[in-house]
């Protein structure tokens, strides 16, 4: 039984590479990365972040989480066809080609497979060329789902201070202000059982959501999946905290609910429902909220409030962070880009920084000044784009 298993692992992952999600998930990932730079640029004269730094920091816990949700799956018996496989994988690429991460939220990617089947599954004689041999584990989609929000809630509560993407947007009153996108996206690669194999069953509850067949295979499917949200009136890390707790607790009400449909398996369409339902509901209040507020990355009369800060630079090694109000350098007090940087051209081979953290306390920040670093500090804020300035 042991051969049988890690011949299915073996093809399994090799089933990977001839899957055209897995090499489009890299293609768009990197493409996600020149677009956002290319905006960068535009609005701020210099690339700010890395070309996968949308993807960076998440590939050890999609893997870690990869295998703990195959262990999972394949140990209960959650058996999908290769049609669904098949669907799953064009429902992910179609929705990312609007380079729209919200959309790979997975209330979305198998909200949208969920009732695409249903569809096929209830008007068989229009989808003949689809070849569907086996029922649709409409459970077992239901069960993936909310397995799958619990992973888009611990994203969204991994965020970082300095963690997320700056940008300029009109405010109400014409002006520019600086605007924040909490972004992240991620492959997780989970082992799914599939119909027609060398596995057989090893005990007499397994597979428990199969169809029939007697004989199982493996397939390592590139889950794709990812988070976006735009914030202008407030901290985005403290606004992706209160998000997270929102998607976990969609993540329990939706796996519950589909846990549920195994003994009532009309339940499996009620999860779908709440899941898409319950991310557009928090989609939608969370812009509420946010467009209610007054812009926090604008200009005060304190100082510069900094609205981004370049990873590797002089600003991120002396720690400055997005959201603290730069008032003085070297005693002198400033109100504009133009007199900070006059300021650090007057201040020889060293500076100090007065700021305001977030709790309105003082603190000083202090270094040498090397040649360029009056141009380099790595400091961004919200002010008219790059490219109008330069016209």
């Amino acid at each position: 039984m042991l051969q049988e298993w890690l011949i299915e692992i073996g093809k399994g992952i090799g089933k990977l590479f001839v899957n055209p999600l897995f090499y489009w998930a890299i293609i768009f990932i990197i493409l996600s990365g020149i677009k956002r730079i290319k905006e960068e640029r535009k609005y701020f004269g210099t690339k700010v972040f890395d070309i996968l730094f949308e993807w960076k920091d998440t590939w050890s816990f999609s893997i870690l989480i990869g295998i703990v949700y195959s262990i999972l799956i394949v140990g209960f018996g959650m058996v999908f066809t290769y049609e669904t496989i098949l669907i799953l994988s064009v429902v992910m690429i179609l929705l990312s080609l609007s380079f729209r991460f919200s959309f790979l939220s997975p209330s979305y990617t198998i909200g949208i497979t969920y009732v695409v089947l249903l569809i096929i599954s209830s008007y068989p004689e229009y989808f003949r060329f689809l070849q569907m041999d086996g029922e649709v584990n409409f459970i077992g989609l239901a069960i993936l789902g909310g397995l799958f929000l619990f992973v888009e809630a611990h994203f969204i509560n991994r965020v970082k201070r300095n963690g997320t993407f700056p940008t300029l947007v009109k405010g109400k009153r014409g002006g520019w202000v600086g605007k924040h996108f909490i972004k992240k996206t991620a492959i997780i690669p989970v082992f799914l059982l599939v119909p027609t194999g060398l596995i057989e069953p090893f005990a007499s509850y397994w597979p428990y959501l199969s169809f029939g067949d007697e004989h199982y295979a493996l397939i390592l499917f590139p889950f794709l999946l990812g988070i976006e949200h735009g914030i202008r009136g407030g901290l985005p890390h403290k606004v992706a905290q209160k998000l997270s707790m929102s998607m976990l607790g969609l993540a329990m009400v939706v796996f519950g609910i589909a846990v549920g449909s195994i003994f009532i398996p009309a339940l499996s369409s009620v999860s779908i429902m709440v899941a898409i339902v319950g991310r557009e509901w928090i989609n939608y209040r969370e812009r509420v909220k946010d467009l209610q507020k007054s812009p926090f990355f604008n200009h005060t009369n304190d100082g510069l409030r900094v609205l981004g800060i370049i990873p590797g630079s002089p600003a991120d090694r002396l720690n400055i962070l997005i959201g603290e109000t730069i008032s003085k350098v070297n005693g002198i007090k400033i109100q504009s880009e133009e007199e900070l940087y006059e300021a650090l051209q007057q201040t020889g081979s060293f500076f100090k920084m007065e700021l305001f953290d977030l709790d309105g306390e003082i603190r000083f920040v202090q270094s040498a000044m090397y040649e360029g670093d009056h141009h380099e500090l790595g400091l961004i804020f919200a002010g008219e784009p790059y490219r109008k300035l330069n016209k």
